[in-house]
């Protein structure tokens, strides 16, 4: 019984630039599944799917949502789990950890805008988890849709294969359908009251036969290369592949990751969309497709594997932890194998503790139907945990698995916040740490030297969401400082370095003596690299990994401003002991003193985040612009035309780009559109970096 149903299970994403329609089609996916019966619009905030405050109003989506509807495909029930994700760059981290536990994807583009910035992001972040995707063009009703236009970019910028299944009959103000090019008929909408609901299939108009036959020649040929077979016959007689032949390769071609494809329609208008959802059940992977999993037992650190099967060993990925005013905190997991029933019992294999579920839910949007049991292959979200972050693996209490977790990138910007009231005090702290555990590229630290909250995120309008979320959801009003850049720390030169850390008191004393090579990272590398090439037993094994310790505890404060070092490479190569003096903690000590004075010898930098932008501008505002970004200390990295406006791609420092959608606004008259995304790190130039440690410390004879 499950098999058969898991056959018949999709679990997919919608992914898109900022604005090309997801959470329009999700709406209407609803709306033919019959999930809801009245339609819900993103720019009048009725959507179903963008269910909090701030996204009603502000007409975007923040968190990803997720929901479960059902659509007969081939008279089978198909069951279609849907997470909606946000488009907007910085909330990046609810893609990445959908994208991580989805089977398939529909990425959108707009007809008018094509393949824009942040579709790169979330295409690269599709085939960094090896995500199948079917391409679907919408919007072809607006002014200066062109869909082959989209195709071309489709192909170039993401080096992508995309096969057009369908094309379309008009365009702009006169689309009012598509040719099917498996069957070969027209499909056009009714603009009724039935809400497109109702559509026919027609014969191909015949001012449009030439090109529909054009198109059908290259699905066929590309339909044939995949497979040698069909290859051979297609050589024969083209005319002798059939649709059911067409539609089996088409599918495995997609689940390969070989094509991708592409659709077109306008969710606004009720047009393409029940066709979109004849295709997710057609050619996107059911769980059982994806094949199995592996992990990595934690006891033994050997490879295991389990399979989409409710007989097998439980294992499940948490990808979303929420706070829901009535139920608490929500874990949102993907379970991979066995079932998960409410009341028993897993393990958390992060903590390495038993916790109990208490209720599980099948979600629709932010209401929930309560499910005794969840089956292999289902996403569902569990209550009841004691400690749980995203990326947990959760199994069963006999058999143990770690599955994969997802990274996630560092915040690059910082605001200080303070509650404005005494008694807002802990609601603050409360509210800060719920939120924190729901994202986690939102954190929160406390500055030690000036006492202050400090939050950091992905953007401006990450951590203006998340201020907004706690006056409304914790009742917390507070008081916000200006915007601070992330900044980091990095040494130039290697330097060799002996210190001698010596406390006398009272009874035993401390001693500790090491002699360190300490250098710059290597290109690329993270964190701490630490080689002990210590001989002669001149310090006990038992102290070295304290001075790793020391040094890596002590890159989180820089020497110049305190900021973080990122990568740093340690040679300890000498020292000293005292036989009753020298303790672990000595040798932490000393090497805390070692970075401190060797990193301030070593030519200490400071860098800062580099923003990738993309501009779209019509051509009048172009010399404004660039002049504009080259007093931020832009540089402009390529510019293109598409369609009659041109689109500009620079590298900008963040420092420079606090308020800048409003300067923006005014130098092209509302009319330029502009996206930005972390790029990476780079030295700030030295009449800058003194500025900032003036700020920070008083003082500029650090550099």
């Amino acid at each position: 019984m499950a098999k058969q149903d898991l056959k018949n299970t999709r679990n997919i994403g919608i992914m898109a630039h900022i604005d090309a329609g997801k959470t329009t089609v999700t709406e209407r996916v609803l709306f033919y599944t019959g999930l809801t019966h009245r339609l819900g619009e993103t720019h009048d905030g009725s959507a179903t799917m963008d269910w909090m405050e701030q996204e009603q109003e502000r007409g975007i989506t923040i968190t990803s949502a997720a929901t479960t509807t059902f659509w007969k495909y081939k008279e089978q029930e198909h069951k279609i789990n849907i997470i909606d994700t946000p488009g907007h760059v910085d909330f990046t981290v609810e893609v990445e950890r959908s994208l991580r536990i989805l089977d398939g994807t529909v990425a959108l583009f707009c007809a008018v805008g094509g393949v824009e910035a942040q579709s790169e992001t979330v295409w690269r972040q599709a085939e960094k988890y090896g995500v199948p995707r079917i391409a679907f063009v919408n919007k072809m009703d607006r002014q200066g849709a062109d869909f082959f236009n989209v195709y071309n970019e489709i192909k170039e910028k993401l080096g992508a294969n995309p096969i057009p299944l369908q094309i379309p009959i008009g365009s702009e103000h006169s689309f009012s359908g598509v040719i099917d090019l498996i069957e070969m008929k027209a499909v056009r909408w009714f603009d009724d009251e039935t809400m497109g609901t109702n559509y026919s299939l027609e014969e191909i108009p015949e001012d449009l036969k030439e090109q529909a036959e054009e198109w059908r020649g290259k699905l066929v040929e590309s339909v044939a290369e995949i497979d040698d077979e069909l290859l051979e016959r297609y050589f024969e007689d083209p005319e002798s592949i059939t649709k059911e032949e067409m539609l089996a390769v088409i599918r495995k071609a997609t689940i390969d990751g070989l094509i991708v494809p592409l659709m077109c329609g306008s969710a606004f208008k009720n047009k393409g969309v029940q066709r979109l959802l004849d295709a997710v059940c057609a050619f996107l992977p059911s769980p059982l497709d994806k094949g199995d999993i592996t992990g990595v037992n934690p006891a033994t650190q050997k490879e295991e594997i389990r399979t989409a099967n409710v007989d097998e060993p439980m294992a499940a990925l948490a990808f979303k932890i929420a706070t829901d005013p009535f139920v608490g905190r929500l874990a949102y997991m993907r379970v991979y194998s066995g079932k998960i029933e409410a009341g028993s019992q897993v393990m958390n294999v992060r903590t390495g503790k038993k916790e109990r579920i208490s209720r599980l839910y099948q979600m629709h949007s932010n209401k929930q139907n309560a499910k005794d049991i969840i089956e292999a292959g289902d996403i569902c979200a569990a209550v009841g945990f004691k400690d749980i972050r995203t990326g947990d693996t959760l199994c069963d209490l006999k058999h143990h698995i770690e599955l994969e977790s997802m990274e996630f990138p560092e915040p690059v910007i910082g605001i200080a916040v303070e509650p404005k009231s005494q008694k807002d005090l802990d609601r603050l702290g409360n509210g800060l740490s719920k939120l924190a555990e729901e994202d986690p590229t939102f954190q929160v630290n406390t500055d030690h030297d000036s006492g202050q909250t400090v939050i950091r995120g992905m953007g401006e309008l990450h951590l203006e969401i998340i201020i907004d979320r706690l006056r409304r959801e914790f009742k917390v009003e507070c008081n916000q400082g200006t915007p601070q850049v992330a900044y980091k720390e990095a040494i130039s030169n290697p330097v060799e370095f002996r210190e001698i850390f010596k406390k006398q008191t009272g009874g035993r004393g401390k001693f500790a003596d090491i002699q360190v090579k300490v250098e710059p990272a290597e290109e690329g590398v993270q964190g701490l690299e630490f080689i002990d090439k210590v001989k002669g037993g001149n310090i006990p094994r038992e102290y070295i990994p304290s001075v790793q310790k020391g040094f890596e505890e002590a890159m989180s404060n820089g020497p110049l401003a305190g900021f973080p070092v990122d990568g740093l490479k340690v040679t300890l190569f000498d020292g000293s002991f005292h036989p009753v003096d020298s303790d672990q903690l000595s040798f932490e000590i000393c090497a805390k003193q070692a970075f401190r004075n060797a990193a301030s010898k070593a030519g200490p930098k400071l860098l800062e985040p580099i923003m990738s932008l993309e501009i779209v501008t019509p051509e009048e505002y172009m010399g404004d612009i660039i002049a504009d970004l080259n007093r931020r200390r832009g540089e402009v990295a390529g510019m293109e035309t598409k369609g009659n406006a041109k689109v500009i791609e620079a590298n900008v420092p963040l420092a420079e780009q606090f308020g800048y959608v409003t300067v923006l606004r005014t130098l092209s008259s509302g009319r330029a559109t502009s996206s930005m995304e972390f790029s990476h790190y780079q030295e700030v130039p030295r009449n800058l970096a003194e500025k900032v440690l003036e700020n920070v410390q008083g003082r500029v004879d650090l550099l």
